[in-house]
């Protein structure tokens, strides 16, 4: 189904398959699609927003971002994200592609916490401790979409007292803004008791395009941080922040994501799966740079950390039957430390009652010379 000025209407199989940037320079169009059919029969869709050469589809399953076309140094879009071709897939495979996480990102060892003087209890899905907040995943979930434009959609998501665990019943919002040559995603939450929020976007990134799996390692990677959050064997956080200084995990000068997962400091994850602590300040918190094609991605976030996830355990079939295995891209997910609701000292996720907590992540596009 399709809205808006006949001349301005992109065909699927455009944007699917990549078109010259400069035709989406010259227009703006709305676009809904069907994206399949859930296991209970609810329609998915999905919704393309358009700018500046840059086009990305949002479906209101899991308000999940599943292709991001973006031109290289000659003009030529590609998709740059990896994921699949319809909600079921989605719904069907692990492995969080294009997801929006909450209401907490990342990992609470125990699956537990305390909050107002009392023990808040999470379902474990990693051994004993909890991971984005699972099993019954906020990107599992079909998203109501309340406004969409050429250049951007908003969902939102009704989250009952006691949802995954959490305390405090409301709602969220995730607004997808593209405005020339940035991918600008907001989070809002607003709940009716103290509870935790820590959003975050868990999109696999690879600028060579996401039918190159093989080129993904092969980009760099500077990162403005020079601590990381040091973790024990089943990634909590020990409570230490460590320098990354003389250890693989320095990026404060870009170099290649490929590293040698047989270092100590890798090892347990198989790969780059670590927080880094960003340093204060103004600039990108990560620079990605594929040299081949020229694009270059920078991030910029309110958070205080960033966690950087080479796909080390990746082993699924995604958009047009590509095999995406260990290492097929990257994840850059702004948020608050993994497991800070137990350690008081760190930056708080706490939101209290009433408040509304926003939160700002964008994706700066550019190109560079060979």
């Amino acid at each position: 189904m399709h809205f808006g000025n006949p001349a301005g209407i992109m065909t699927a199989n455009a944007l699917l398959h990549g078109v010259s940037a400069s035709l989406f320079q010259r227009r703006s169009f709305v676009m809904i699609q069907n994206f399949g059919l859930l296991p209970g029969g609810e329609a998915a869709h999905l919704y393309s927003i358009c700018s500046g050469g840059i086009t990305a589809g949002i479906s209101d399953f899991g308000a999940t971002l599943v292709r991001l076309l973006v031109p290289d140094r000659t003009g030529a879009a590609s998709d740059v994200v990896l994921g699949f071709d319809t909600a079921g897939d989605y719904r069907k495979h692990g492995g969080c592609l294009g997801a929006v996480v909450g209401r907490n990102a990342n990992r609470i060892g125990r699956s537990a916490f305390i909050l107002g003087g009392q023990e808040v209890s999470l379902t474990p899905n990693e051994g004993p401790n909890n991971l984005h907040s699972g099993p019954d995943y906020w990107f599992h979930r079909m998203w109501q979409v309340d406004r969409y434009t050429p250049g951007s959609i908003t969902l939102s998501l009704e989250t009952p007292d006691g949802d995954q665990g959490f305390p405090g019943g409301g709602r969220v919002a995730v607004t997808y803004t593209l405005q020339e040559n940035r991918l600008q995603i907001r989070y809002q939450g607003r709940f009716d008791r103290d509870t935790v929020f820590n959003m975050t976007h868990h999109a696999y990134f690879n600028l060579a395009g996401q039918d190159r799996p093989e080129a993904a390692m092969s980009q760099t990677l500077q990162l403005r941080a020079r601590q990381f959050t040091e973790v024990d064997h089943a990634s909590i956080p020990t409570g230490r922040l460590l320098p990354v200084a003389g250890t693989p995990l320095d990026f404060r000068t870009p170099k290649a994501l490929g590293l040698d997962s047989h270092h100590p400091l890798l090892a347990p994850q198989g790969g780059l799966d670590h927080n880094f602590v960003l340093d204060p300040g103004a600039g990108p918190a990560a620079r990605l740079v594929c040299n081949e094609t020229g694009r270059v991605l920078s991030v910029y976030t309110d958070r205080p950390g960033i966690q950087v996830y080479t796909a080390n355990s990746l082993c699924v079939r995604g958009k047009g039957g590509v095999a995406y295995g260990k290492r097929s891209g990257v994840c850059l997910e702004t948020q608050f430390f993994p497991d800070a609701p137990n350690h008081p000292d760190w930056p708080s996720s706490l939101i209290r009652a009433g408040e509304t907590a926003e939160s700002t992540t964008e994706f700066v596009w550019e190109t560079c010379r060979p």
